[in-house]
């Protein structure tokens, strides 16, 4: 019996370097995920994928925050959200031939001034009040660029982020 173990170990040992040789082998157009230490491409989103990935978002986060008073998530997703305007506007500096960084100081920035106050002074009547103005905002900027029909409103419950705890940590 012990002539036939030899033979079937160098079988099963062959198998498994074969196996481990076209594995290694195996070139990254092979793999559907790509080439995991190819250097990342580009990303050069459109304008409506910024909206959705920072703006929408944060602009909801903000509002819901603001809603239940905590002011230092309200702070930080007004941080947020300028910050999404700032990279947004890097991303895609002109669009439809208008300049976004104008279109979105023109719409924004004077909102964002008064919710950073409102904030600050922990108020909710002023929050409220430059919350709408920053929605207002948004809207206008929308129909200015041909897109009236994007209508952004304030969230009336923090449903879209059943992961997230919007009320304040006392």
């Amino acid at each position: 019996m012990r002539p036939r173990i030899i033979p079937v170990m160098l079988a099963a040992a062959l198998a498994a370097f074969t196996a481990v040789a076209v594995l290694a082998t195996r070139s990254s157009a092979q793999n559907p995920m790509g080439d995991a230490n190819a250097e990342p491409a580009p990303f050069n989103p459109q304008m409506s994928a910024l909206m959705s990935m920072l703006i929408q978002p944060r602009h909801a986060k903000l509002g819901l925050a603001g809603k239940e008073e905590n002011w230092p998530l309200a702070g930080y997703a007004l941080k947020e959200l300028k910050q999404g305007f700032l990279v947004s506007a890097r991303a895609v500096p002109r669009w439809k031939g208008l300049p976004v960084p104008d279109l979105f100081d023109a719409a924004v920035s004077q909102p964002m001034a008064l919710l950073d106050f409102a904030i600050k002074a922990a108020e909710p009547r002023q929050f409220a009040e430059a919350y709408a103005r920053l929605t207002a905002g948004c809207n206008a900027c929308h129909a200015t660029t041909d897109h009236p029909f994007v209508v952004i409103k304030a969230p009336e419950n923090p449903s879209a982020y059943p992961n997230q705890d919007f009320a304040p940590k006392r």
